[in-house]
């Protein structure tokens, strides 16, 4: 495990840099392909896989080109043995304010997300 920890951190940082510029080939990198994206923030749940949660990153302005500030940060990160790990991250997109729960999971050597629950707040303009 001594290399765990900076290698999901490299993840994770990855998973920020994909989410601000919108590119579904660096977000690809991070997530298992199997992964699943859920949010019940409005009441309902919302539950994708990557073949649908993508299509919807590419059609989205990337926060990048709208000169948003960067504000994600890495809040903490637990092992759960050699190759499972959770981390709590948070970052922002428009007027939203993300609050992620991602699982990793380690294969071939890899970490990769393969799920990630989130909730948001609106925040003011």
């Amino acid at each position: 495990m001594d290399t765990a920890y900076p290698d999901i951190i490299t993840i994770l940082h990855q998973y920020f840099d994909g989410l601000y510029q919108s590119d579904t080939r660096i977000l690809a990198q991070v997530f298992h392909p199997e992964a699943h994206y859920f949010c019940a923030t409005d009441g309902n749940l919302l539950h994708l896989d990557m073949q649908h949660y993508f299509p919807i990153v590419d059609q989205r302005p990337s926060p990048a080109s709208r000169n948003e500030t960067r504000r994600d940060r890495i809040v903490s990160i637990e092992l759960a043995g050699p190759v499972t790990a959770f981390a709590r991250v948070e970052c922002a997109i428009a007027n939203k304010f993300f609050t992620d729960f991602l699982t990793l999971i380690k294969l071939d050597g890899k970490w990769q997300i393969v799920s990630k629950v989130f909730h948001f707040e609106l925040m003011d303009a």
